[in-house]
Parts: C-alpha cells; sequence; structure tokens
C-alpha cells in the first residue's frame, strides 16, 4: 500500500500545475457514480462534481489516473465510499484530510449497526447503498459536511436531503411492493459477486454469489460446483450477470448448472457496483428490482 502511495504523490507532483476551475460553486471530486449522483441531489445547484469511475467500473480495483490526481487537486471537497469499497485507493483517500484537503467520508456518517460483516472474511461489507436507509443516513451527512464548508448555505443542502430522505421512503415502497410478485419460495437472487447482502438482509431476499464481496477474489471449483448443485436442486429460476463483472463469470455458472441436467436462465443484468450510465441512484435501483422480479416471478 506504501507504494500506491507514493505513486499516487508521484502524480500529484507531475500534476502540480493544473489550473483551479474558475467557479462560484463547490468543486467535489468523487469516486463512484452512486455519490456522484448523492452529492448532486444533496448539494443542488451550489455544486459541480467529477466523477472518478465511469459507469461499469468495478471500484475493488479501480488505480487512480492522472486525471483524476488533478481533479482532486482542484476539488474543494472529495467524496469517497470508504468501508474499504476503494480498496487501491483506500489509504490514500484517508490520508487526504492530513494533506489539508476537505473529504466527505460516507462511512464516517453510518451508525455501526448497520454495516455488515462478510461471515467469511470477517470484513466489512462496503455495499452500503443497496440499504437504503443508509443513503437517507448518507445523505444527511453530504448535507452536514456541505453546510460545514459553506455555512451560509447549510439550511439549502438540509432542505435538499430532507426531501431526498421522502423520496428514498417512496422508493422502498416501490422495491417492497414489486418484491411482493415473487413467490416467497423463488426469492433466491443469484449474482456474479456478493453485492446484495445489504438489499437482502433489508428486504428478506435470499442472496447467493459466485465471487466473495470483493470481485477480485476468484470463486474455487468447489464453491462453484456446491452452488450449482443448489441451484439445480432448488430449481432456482434464473441468475444474474453485473454491469461491473465480466459477464464469464456467470457463464461459467451457467454452464455448471446445465451440466446437471437443469436449463437455468440469466435473468438480466443488475447494476451492482455502479449504476446504469446517465441513470440516478433512485431509477437505477427500481431497474435492478424490476429485472429481479421479471426473472424470478
Amino acid at each position: 500500500m506504501k507504494k500506491i502511495v507514493l505513486v499516487f504523490m508521484t502524480l500529484f507532483l507531475v500534476t502540480a500545475c493544473s489550473t483551479k476551475v474558475d467557479s462560484d460553486k463547490i468543486q467535489v471530486t468523487s469516486t463512484t457514480n452512486m455519490i456522484k449522483d448523492l452529492v448532486e441531489v444533496v448539494g443542488g445547484n451550489r455544486v459541480e462534481v467529477y466523477g472518478m469511475m465511469k459507469a461499469g467500473v468495478d471500484p475493488h480495483a479501480y488505480k487512480a489516473r492522472p486525471s483524476d490526481v488533478s481533479a482532486i487537486q482542484n476539488a474543494d471537497i472529495i467524496a469517497f465510499n470508504g468501508v474499504n469499497l476503494e480498496a487501491k485507493l483506500a489509504e490514500v483517500f484517508t490520508a487526504l484530510p492530513e494533506m489539508g484537503y476537505k473529504t466527505i467520508k460516507l462511512e464516517d456518517g453510518i451508525s455501526p449497526e448497520f454495516i455488515l460483516l462478510d461471515p467469511d472474511l470477517g470484513a466489512a461489507d462496503p455495499h452500503i447503498w443497496f440499504n437504503v436507509e443508509i443513503w437517507q443516513e448518507s445523505a444527511q451527512w453530504v448535507a452536514k459536511k456541505l453546510g460545514e464548508y459553506e455555512p451560509e448555505n447549510a439550511q439549502y443542502f438540509q432542505d435538499n436531503a430532507d426531501a431526498y430522505v421522502i423520496e428514498l421512503d417512496e422508493l422502498i415502497v416501490y422495491i417492497q411492493t414489486r418484491l411482493k410478485e415473487i413467490p416467497k419460495e423463488r426469492r433466491v437472487l443469484v449474482t456474479a459477486h456478493d453485492a446484495f447482502t445489504y438489499f437482502g438482509a433489508y428486504f428478506d431476499m435470499e442472496v447467493k454469489a459466485v465471487q466473495g464481496i470483493n470481485s477480485q477474489t476468484e470463486a474455487g471449483i468447489a464453491d462453484i460446483n456446491n452452488l450449482a448443485d443448489e441451484i439445480a436442486d432448488r430449481k432456482i429460476k434464473a441468475i444474474y450477470t453485473e454491469s461491473s463483472i465480466p459477464i464469464k463469470t456467470i457463464q461459467s455458472m451457467v454452464a455448471a448448472v446445465k451440466s446437471r441436467g437443469y436449463d437455468i436462465a440469466i435473468g438480466g443484468e443488475l447494476y451492482s457496483d455502479s449504476l446504469k450510465d446517465q441513470t440516478s441512484y433512485i431509477n437505477s435501483y427500481k431497474i435492478n428490482v424490476d429485472t429481479m422480479v421479471d426473472g424470478l416471478k
């Protein structure tokens, strides 16, 4: 990790002559496009947000580009997930306040009891956005941090966050209503990597995955065979690809299941570590749920 920090600092020196953006708005650099969307909603017309990771990018493996370093240098605030999502850059982002940078770390605004642990690794699960209540807390945290940076607009940020919390309440109702269309015995979600544990815990849906919470870990042959056996035995109707994970992960599982005499279907593509391109958090979540329901009901 020290090598990553050294490389990052070298890039800082290389891009040190970059020019500050001429704008009266708060310049925010975010990591994932989920966070970009959140900051834009809460910040409203007082922020301009640069997103480091575009649609379909896997944050577990992301490495900063020179343009990202320049965006961080020019930012008033850097917003990131924490919970070790930005694994290869976690130490760098944590060190930014010591270098004089303002940050918004979503992890710091979350009630500790909301954080789930992977039972196999004992590590925190970083996919916090799939618990909508956590995202509501995150909206309030972003409002607080933006208000600290720009006190004269603190109430504006708070009003935006409060309005967004109401929209997220409506999203919860939408998800609950749609999931009721799936018979209880069919409410089993099988995906490429274990990104949906928060979703399953909150909405009472069983979740299975080919890979673990970190998409960079590879599933063993025994893991694939055991999951293939379970899918065939339970006659699970569909399994799902993810936009940020190579499709070969699920194709291998389909082949393993079919070798057991059960014709499993790919139910569609889900957006796990990234929102759908040009689509909000709320709409991406709805797309995910609609895809799940259509494949499993």
